[in-house]
């Protein structure tokens, strides 16, 4: 059986591998949900073709650009799939493990807060999460790599954020002028 809801036909069993697949990644979403987005990318660009990479960037500079939680994202990317079905089961896929399990972790960290084990852990993560916002940067800038102002941009960007405390939102409108003046 096949449901034509949005821009793609989807049948019953790849309904089911988007839901189980983003409910998997919600696992991995070590840093937030948008450090799953490499992975994301590979799975409705790469794998399956349901999003160009343009679409994908749009998609998530779209929802980044709306204000309210990173997660923002993920059903606009399901939208792009498979319309409002897409964004319900992209979405609810990804918060039922993720919200569960963070619930019962800090529940359990906060009773064990100073133990050798749970500070281990913390402190182990602080790379993973590094490691994993890296990549999605990689993946985001692709569609404008070859652009030498975008490339530069980034460059300026990362150097900045490394060495000032200068807040993100300066780089965003650096970038937004740079955009419009057609630099980037």
């Amino acid at each position: 059986m096949t449901w034509l809801v949005g821009p793609h036909a989807l049948g019953a069993a790849e309904w089911l591998g988007l839901f189980g697949h983003f409910l998997m990644l919600s696992m991995l979403a070590i840093g937030g949900a948008i450090a799953t987005a490499p992975e994301i990318h590979r799975y409705v660009v790469g794998q399956h073709g349901w999003l160009t990479d343009a679409q994908f960037t749009a998609s998530v500079a779209l929802a980044q650009a709306a204000p309210g939680p990173n997660v923002l994202f993920l059903p606009v990317i399901g939208y792009g799939v498979g319309g409002l079905a897409g964004a319900a089961v992209v979405l609810v896929g990804s918060l039922i493990p993720s919200t569960t399990l963070a619930l019962l972790a800090t529940r359990w960290g906060a009773q064990r807060r100073s133990s050798r084990g749970v500070r281990a852990f913390v402190a182990g993560m602080a790379p993973i999460t590094l490691g994993l916002l890296l990549s999605t940067g990689w993946i985001l800038t692709e569609p404008s790599r070859q652009h030498a102002g975008s490339v530069a941009l980034v460059l300026v960007t990362v150097a900045v954020m490394w060495r000032t405390k200068t807040s993100p939102i300066w780089m965003v409108g650096l970038g937004a002028v740079a955009g419009m003046l057609g630099w980037a």
